[in-house]
């Protein structure tokens, strides 16, 4: 359960007048597939930050193939593959109907204990859930 896809239609304020989707979009993209991934382990942000741990990107990496289009129904695959430790590394790939690979990603965050601002190890309810969808069938 390490992996979840999440399905996107690309909206026409995403694109410049060609109608192809902007660069920056694909952030947002992978960002919305995070926070699905999150999402089928029980957790939001929200309740993160409820819980005092806040977990910003302090890195961000793209690789462009091929352009997504005004109104394209996008994939967007998101994955872990080690278990996390005070940071959370993410692997994405954004994909079209066509099967057409669009990019690649790779973000990583840093749990942070909002109370004193600083790194701290991934919340025990967190891991343990993580921990359970490595050892899942995939």
């Amino acid at each position: 359960m390490n992996k979840s896809e999440t399905n996107i239609r690309v909206r026409y304020g995403e694109t410049d007048q060609m109608g192809v989707v902007y660069h920056a979009n694909y952030a947002t993209y992978f960002e919305v597939g995070r926070t699905e991934w999150l999402r089928q382990y029980g957790i939001t942000y929200k309740s993160m930050e409820n819980n005092g741990i806040m977990l910003p990107v302090i890195s961000l990496n793209i690789k462009y193939k091929n352009s997504a289009h005004y109104d394209d129904n996008l994939t967007v695959k998101t994955c872990i593959k080690k278990i996390p430790t005070a940071s959370i590394e993410f692997d994405y790939e954004l994909w079209n109907d066509k099967d057409e690979l669009l990019a690649t990603g790779n973000t990583v965050l840093v749990f942070i204990d909002m109370e004193r601002n600083r790194p701290t190890r991934c919340p025990k309810y967190l891991l343990d859930k993580i921990e359970k969808g490595f050892n899942s069938k995939n």
